[in-house]
């Protein structure tokens, strides 16, 4: 395993790590047992970051996580958690305020069994008035992190545009990582074009979703994804190229998404302690680079074609 440091924070966490979105029945039913045995397989692994919110499976997943938790030496690993985007009852809530995001640090902590935060990330900045982020959401989160109750601060979006201007508009220091999505993959690279200015402003990077939320997968997109067909279509005439291979597509894109060393992380999410082996093991092998270019020759005019977050 790999490690870099996430932008200048001093935390140096491995290539791939955990996303725990799985913990709360997201993309299917879970058995509790098995997501808690497959945090400690993400640890003893080498993953040492852990991402989760309590938007994931509407606070289950930060309960199931902390059940874990607390059964690992906080030593192990580095958390980020998130603010802003909730639920209850099966309805999906957001609330930017300063005075809520507060309560929730606390909320969050509790459900996580920890006394404190690593990186905490205003959660899917393009439902909330950027203006607001700017002016009441972070610097609630940065008198925290003055207080000591968190470590660092970061902002997540689908919306690469988003991130920037957020971070063009606060003070310098204010924003100290970005966690982006779907959009360092096979069929998306579109990231590559931000680290520049990501690096420029002392800001690292996050990735997360290597297969596209199910697009780069043998088993197929799942019947809720936004992507438009012309792009499902391609990624599956992707999957059935590899497939004839013997090289599972999965593979690809996960040892894709840890390739570039400028990204300090690749977060994937998994309930199932044997998905976290075999993608360690996928990305510990050498990637075969004609297959990229076979299959992003194969995407074609659908590369970077992207769609609105839900």
């Amino acid at each position: 395993m790999q490690y870099h440091e996430i932008g200048k924070t001093g935390m140096k966490v491995s290539a791939l790590s955990f996303g725990a979105s799985s913990l709360g029945g997201v993309f299917h039913d879970i058995q509790e047992q098995a997501g808690i045995e497959a945090v400690f397989t993400a640890i003893e692994t080498g993953m040492n970051f852990i991402d989760v919110s309590p938007y994931y499976g509407h606070y289950k997943a930060e309960t199931v996580l902390g059940k874990a938790l607390r059964q690992i030496p906080r030593d192990k690993y580095y958390l980020s958690t998130k603010v802003g985007r909730y639920g209850k009852d099966g309805v999906n809530t957001w609330d930017y305020s300063a005075r809520r995001v507060t309560e929730s640090v606390y909320e969050s902590m509790e459900r996580l069994h920890v006394s404190h935060i690593d990186l905490i990330n205003v959660h899917d900045i393009e439902f909330a008035d950027l203006n607001q982020v700017v002016n009441e959401t972070l610097p609630a989160l940065v008198e925290l992190r003055q207080k000591g109750v968190v470590s660092h601060v970061g902002i997540t979006d689908l919306q690469l545009e988003n991130l920037k201007w957020v971070i063009d508009r606060v003070p310098a220091g204010t924003v100290e990582s970005v966690l982006n999505f779907c959009h360092y993959c096979l069929c998306d690279d579109k990231l590559a074009d931000f680290l520049d200015y990501f690096e420029a402003k002392g800001v690292g990077v996050v990735n997360a979703s290597p297969l596209s939320m199910g697009l780069l997968t043998e088993r197929g997109v799942p019947a809720w994804h936004p992507a438009p067909l012309p792009l499902v279509e391609a990624c599956h005439r992707a999957m059935e190229h590899c497939k004839a291979k013997g090289y599972p597509i999965e593979k690809l894109a996960m040892q894709f998404a840890v390739s570039n060393p400028r990204i300090a992380t690749t977060l994937f999410s998994t309930s199932n302690p044997e998905n976290v082996k075999k993608n360690v093991a996928y990305i510990n092998e050498p990637i075969d680079p004609q297959l990229v270019s076979e299959v992003r020759a194969i995407i074609g005019d659908q590369q970077r074609v992207s769609w609105a977050n839900s």
